[in-house]
């Protein structure tokens, strides 16, 4: 994140984002802030206030898209939310301080898997020597054979002379040998295992994380982690051994301190659909029980955005700089119909531009996780290599623009389905092409317009089919 200029930023959004340059710049001058602001002076520095946006445009444009690689390149915790879920029940809907709850445990996953590959090394060998522990028990799970008892001893003691040390040292080495060269992988051990109790469970669903964190606590250590055997695979068995390996080795004190201050500092919340909490203006006034639900979606919106603190089961949250980036469609509403305080937290508005045919050619030649690409990644593992002429590549991107604009505009999106109509028949039928010996597929532009072509003329079936 330091050495990301918003050129550099710009540039790598392009490698799997087609067109939306004002959305990337302006996401990437956000980003570039932040760093900024953490160079300021420690005095003046939290009196910078993060520059939250507002994307506008159609649905399949790229605003999920923008945020969540923006999220991937800076390493910063992500949590993607639907305004809209807070008024599906009652009269609030789910506790909108959830979303800063959601993000502390992405933080938590993030800093942690940092930690997990820190201590990688001491964990592989803790693992090994734990697993060769369990195929060579230790003096008590032997016969006398293999050792003298010292009957002087007052405890009656097993003890073990040079020769038997010395052999079973060397047993162990081999041993140890076998299981880095991987020989000893199907082989059955009994491994601990370590798991919540059903209660515990129980009370998670119901809502656990959203007490206060003394309560949260109490009713962990109420009741505690049961403990199981199983046998299970060497190759099974390692994963599990090297979850409690790395658990061991890791400061959990410091872990939850550095994921709050990452939240914190560097957490991004991406608010889809804010338009559907939005009160249009011709219905502002009329007292209907969509529009209070609304407006209290965004009553609680707007202390969270504008920045408070927030208690979570591992320590208090301050939200004042997490970056908020709002988008919506606003076919029926305007970012106007939105409470003034709420606009205000909110200073960048950015409209994406609809996809054009051009830009649908491009979407499926261009980017990095390209659907053309993807459909020869899939396929080529079945063994069957798939290639696009030119003129498919334009016939999909024309059909997918002129069914955009027959029917509901959803963008990309529908070249998602176009593609999947397309390679139907082929899906299906490409563990027997293989076996019959076709190893090559050229798709063409008939191909397109026998498969698809034909829904996509017929208004009526192309709404439920594309």
């Amino acid at each position: 994140m330091q050495n990301l200029t918003p050129r550099q930023i710009v540039s790598e959004l392009d490698r799997y984002i087609i067109g939306q340059g004002e959305a990337k710049r302006a996401v990437a001058v956000a980003i570039r802030n932040r760093w900024r602001r953490q160079q300021l002076d420690p005095e003046f520095a939290p009196e910078v206030s993060p520059k939250n946006i507002i994307m506008l445009g159609p649905t399949g444009v790229g605003k999920t898209e923008i945020a969540r690689r923006i999220a991937g390149l800076t390493g910063a915790p992500f949590m993607k939310v639907e305004a809209s879920k807070f008024t599906e029940v009652g009269y609030h809907g789910r506790d909108v301080e959830s979303m800063i709850r959601d993000l502390v445990e992405q933080a938590i996953k993030l800093v942690r898997a940092e930690h997990a590959a820190a201590v990688r090394e001491r964990a592989e060998a803790a693992v090994e020597d734990r697993l060769l522990d369990l195929l060579l028990p230790d003096s008590a799970g032997r016969s006398s054979s293999e050792g003298e008892w010292d009957r002087g001893s007052s405890s009656g003691g097993f003890v073990e002379d040079d020769q038997s040390v010395e052999r079973r040292q060397r047993l162990r080495e081999r041993m140890r040998h076998q299981l880095q060269e991987g020989e000893l992988e199907e082989r059955e051990v009994e491994v601990s295992i370590q798991q919540k109790a059903v209660s515990m469970n129980m009370f998670s669903n119901m809502g656990l994380d959203q007490m206060d964190p003394e309560m949260s606590k109490m009713f962990e250590n109420l009741v505690p982690d049961q403990t199981t055997r199983r046998r299970m695979p060497i190759r099974e068995a390692r994963d599990v051994l090297m979850q409690q390996e790395t658990d061991k080795l890791i400061d959990r004190e410091k872990l939850t301190e550095q994921a709050i201050e990452r939240t914190e500092q560097s957490g991004i919340i991406f608010l889809d659909e804010i338009d559907k909490v939005a009160s249009p203006s011709e219905s502002q006034g009329k007292g209907g029980s969509a529009d209070i639900s609304r407006q209290g979606v965004q009553r609680d919106l707007l202390p969270i955005v504008e920045g408070s603190t927030v208690s979570t089961r591992h320590g208090m949250v301050n939200t004042e700089h997490i970056l908020f980036i709002a988008a919506g469609a606003f076919h029926s509403s305007s970012v106007s119909d939105l409470m003034p305080e709420l606009q205000g937290r909110f200073p960048i508005r950015v409209e994406l531009d609809d996809l054009t045919r051009d830009d649908f050619v491009r979407i499926l030649t261009e980017p990095h996780n390209s659907l053309t690409r993807q459909q020869r990644e899939l396929l080529a593992t079945e063994g069957l290599e798939v290639q696009f002429s030119d003129e498919a590549i334009q016939a999909m991107a024309e059909l997918a623009a002129r069914v955009n604009t027959q029917t509901e505009n959803i963008g990309a999106r529908r070249l998602m389905t176009i593609v999947e109509k397309l390679f139907e028949q082929v899906n299906f039928d490409a563990p027997d092409m293989a076996a019959d010996g076709k190893t090559e597929l050229k798709i063409t532009d008939q191909m397109v317009r026998d498969q698809v072509s034909a829904i996509a003329e017929d208004e009526d079936l192309s709404k439920f089919v594309l």
